[in-house]
């Protein structure tokens, strides 16, 4: 193989597909990523058997062939180059050489005859999305899989469940969901769970801009995400997910209206007290005007008011500080709408107007 490229694009693609390249292995070659010069174009591949990468680049193929490197010297290698095209070339040994200006670096390389392929996506199930709303929708939800050692493997993936004519991702972790939506064009209705792993390497990829699309392909076992000259393949979680829609659609008998940003900041900060503490919890005491938020600890107490509107009854009722930081932080309008009944029932927060997000949130029981 004997190829020359641009510096730079080439340092984007190798820390791209470097990310599903395998940390922990015993297979020497699946810490490697494919070099690939054989079919008109350069491509480059990293494939850790649950999750693989493609990007293809553009480059002069003076001859054509393929070869395995280690992604970690690769990419420590191409990062530190001047800015000036590469020229990468093999030999029958599997020697790689790679020049730029006036550096020059000689390293192993491995038989391509060993890595792994990616899989074939053959589906039915094809739907076109914004890169940028779906980087949203994965950042405003991410933050409540399961973590990987809870014992509930099917939690540690966010569902892709589309129906009515709108992409649900939902994320659970036995405390919270949290869930947000976007209008799809699909003609089938089905369900899916990604990895979270997964899904935290295809957010760093995408494009943040709305007029990006992504095409994604599913089959039983597969989901595809293509964008652009990059896709992404990946290993669906096995099991069924929560049936979350219960959960959403609860009846509640109360609902208040409050400015996000000062909601937020408040719980942020009476959370201070409680921080040292993860059993610590703060009180939300919810009348016609205002909500008093406290906390009290062996560090201290904390008194906040946050002004309101209620439909219905008041109450006091206790929550992680955590999980609602986490949904409110996401939030980018002014105002949010928080349902709830009583004190050892959950609450959802959710736009006022519209339900394109919505954070399910259980209390924690309050000491008499």
């Amino acid at each position: 193989m004997n190829i020359i490229c641009n510096k730079n694009q080439l340092a984007k693609g190798v820390g791209i597909v470097s990310r599903a390249v395998s940390g922990k292995t015993t297979l020497p070659i699946l810490e490697c990523i494919l070099l690939d010069a054989t079919s008109g174009e350069f491509t480059l591949i990293g494939n850790d058997l649950d999750m693989g990468i493609k990007t293809v680049l553009e480059a002069n193929i003076k001859e054509q062939g393929t070869i395995a490197v280690n992604a970690k010297i690769f990419n420590e290698i191409i990062r530190k180059l001047p800015d000036e095209d590469v020229s990468i070339e093999t030999d029958e040994r599997n020697n790689i050489t790679i020049r730029c200006a006036k550096s020059k670096f000689n390293i192993p390389g491995q038989s391509s005859a060993d890595f792994p392929e990616l899989p074939t996506i053959e589906s039915n199930h094809q739907l076109v999305l914004s890169q940028g709303i779906f980087k949203n929708m994965i950042h405003e939800t991410i933050f409540s899989i399961a973590p990987e050692d809870s014992g509930r493997p099917i939690l540690t993936g966010e569902l892709i469940d589309v129906r009515d004519g709108y992409l649900h991702l939902v994320a659970v972790d036995g405390f919270r969901i949290s869930m947000r939506r976007t209008e799809v064009n699909s003609e089938n209705d089905f369900k899916v769970t990604v990895p979270g792993k997964a899904l935290n390497e295809i957010h760093k990829i995408l494009a943040s801009e709305d007029d990006e699309l992504m095409t994604v392909s599913f089959t039983g076992k597969h989901i595809l995400f293509q964008m652009n000259e990059t896709l992404v393949v990946t290993r669906l979680l096995e099991g069924e997910f929560l049936q979350y829609q219960r959960n959403l659609s609860m009846d509640f008998t109360s609902k208040i209206r409050i400015n996000k940003k000062d909601l937020l900041d408040s719980i942020d900060r009476a959370a201070l007290i409680s921080r040292e503490s993860k059993n610590s919890p703060v009180r939300l005491e919810i009348d016609k005007e205002k909500m008093v938020i406290t906390s009290n600890t062996e560090l201290g107490s904390a008194y906040e008011e946050v002004p309101l509107q209620l439909e219905g009854e008041g109450l006091t009722i206790a929550f992680n500080p955590k999980y609602y930081l986490e949904a409110l932080r996401v939030i980018e309008e002014e105002e949010v709408c928080i349902l709830y009944s009583s004190s050892l029932t959950p609450c959802i927060i959710q736009d006022p107007e519209k339900e394109d997000y919505q954070y399910f949130i259980l209390p924690i029981r309050l000491h008499a």
